[in-house]
């Protein structure tokens, strides 16, 4: 499709702010009937979100997710295993790094399912969505000043806490959906073997 009457090109572009974590920019940008506008964004670096499948002892799938309070919102959030990518570090690796860090948890096998954009007026994050099976338990490596709590639940709890409000979190909802497909056998996913983990990033 021409897309050509719908871009936007860049003017000029200045710094904002540069914090531990955002960092951001307002640029000028020349619209497509010609005239200018402001946008402002964060830059951000990407990051992964794992779903993790366990199979209890009735053969039933469980997930592992996680209880984290969240300062902006103020919440404590139900939400999958997540975090952003060091620099230099492969989508892959980054998963398997963030799984064993905040969980424990080791997989045997990973499937790359898509990728999210969450704030696409605002920031240039995306998020790699990673499916993960055949876990073993082990150790987490929490960072200083990470206060999580780890469990499992069902799929079926996991949809009724999205339908009931509980599940408000926008990248745990869009995994709700891939899972539910995934599980119904709408859309599939190619499975590989996991790779070394490098814990220092």
């Amino acid at each position: 499709m021409d897309e050509r009457h719908l871009i936007e090109h860049q003017l000029s572009s200045r710094e904002l702010f540069k914090g531990d974590f955002l960092h951001a920019f307002g640029d000028t940008v020349r619209l497509p009937d010609g005239a200018s506008a402001s946008r402002e964004y964060v830059l951000h670096p990407g990051a992964v979100m794992i779903i993790p499948m366990l199979i209890d002892v009735h053969g039933q799938t469980q997930l592992v997710l996680e209880r984290q309070f969240r300062y902006p919102v103020s919440r404590v959030m139900i939400e999958f295993p997540a975090g952003k990518f060091d620099p230099r570090e492969a989508s892959q690796s980054c998963a398997q790094r963030e799984l064993l860090e905040e969980t424990g948890y080791r997989a045997d096998q990973w499937a790359l399912a898509g990728r999210l954009h969450p704030g696409i007026s605002y920031s240039t994050e995306f998020i790699d969505i990673w499916f993960a099976r055949g876990l073993t338990a082990g150790e987490r490596q929490l960072d200083a000043g990470e206060f999580i709590e780890v469990f499992t639940a069902t799929p079926a709890q996991l949809l009724q806490w999205c339908r009931d409000g509980q599940v408000t979190d926008g990248k745990t909802l869009t995994a709700a959906l891939w899972l539910q497909n995934v599980l119904a056998g709408n859309w599939h996913l190619q499975w590989q073997s996991a790779g070394p983990i490098d814990i220092a990033g």
